[in-house]
């Protein structure tokens, strides 16, 4: 079968642009960025180069889709685990690292592609996914700080990195151990820690 123009979409079909970011998504996830070429993500989508230079300008700038396209998926993920655990902070983050507990178990999953993605262009700080990589771990950063809003904004902020860090050192030693025990772990940690840091009437009934 002929592939179809640029502009043109058979019916029942999704747009040729979806095709090219699926197929490069499902390569760059399970094999990396770097070690797959353009030729294997236009043999996975059923494209030829030209078409897939037609959408997308690089290969930069389809890892780059790659990652964004990750962005809010994630973060909706994020938020509907812990809005399902109620207004109490510390049960928030429980039901957060519960959520990532079970994704990590996954048969599929790969590791964090964000974190993965920006250790293979670690000496492109500047590279657009590595850019991509990093606003996605602002967001939600941000998204933690403002959870955690019966602190003062400095003490919000630090409180948030802790988790944060906590949320990425499970994903990195997850992948390097083979072992989803370490999310766990690193939930335990995530739920004393923000029980030992709010005030009582926010979450930190447990203080002592």
């Amino acid at each position: 079968m002929p592939e179809t123009s640029a502009t043109e979409e058979p019916a029942n079909q999704k747009p040729t642009p979806d095709r090219i970011l699926a197929a490069a998504s499902a390569l760059f996830q399970a094999q990396g960025v770097r070690a797959v070429s353009v030729d294997a993500i236009a043999g996975q989508a059923g494209v030829t180069k030209r078409t897939l230079y037609y959408h997308f300008r690089s290969k930069d700038d389809l890892i780059a889709a790659y990652l964004t396209a990750r962005d809010e998926p994630n973060l909706a993920a994020f938020r509907r685990w812990a809005d399902a655990a109620g207004s109490d902070p510390a049960a928030r983050v429980t039901a957060l690292f519960h959520g990532l507990s079970r994704a990590v178990r996954h048969p599929k999953w790969a590791g964090c592609g964000f974190l993965r993605t920006a250790v293979e262009l670690n000496t492109l700080p500047g590279h657009p996914a590595v850019v991509a990589a990093r606003r996605h771990k602002q967001a939600v950063e941000d998204w933690l700080t403002a959870g955690f809003s019966a602190l003062p904004p400095e003490a919000a902020r630090t409180l948030a990195r802790q988790v944060c860090l906590l949320i990425d050192g499970g994903f990195s030693l997850v992948m390097l151990h083979r072992d989803p025990a370490y999310m766990d772990r690193a939930g335990e940690a995530a739920a004393a820690l923000v029980r030992g840091s709010l005030p009582a009437q926010a979450g930190g009934q447990n203080r002592t």
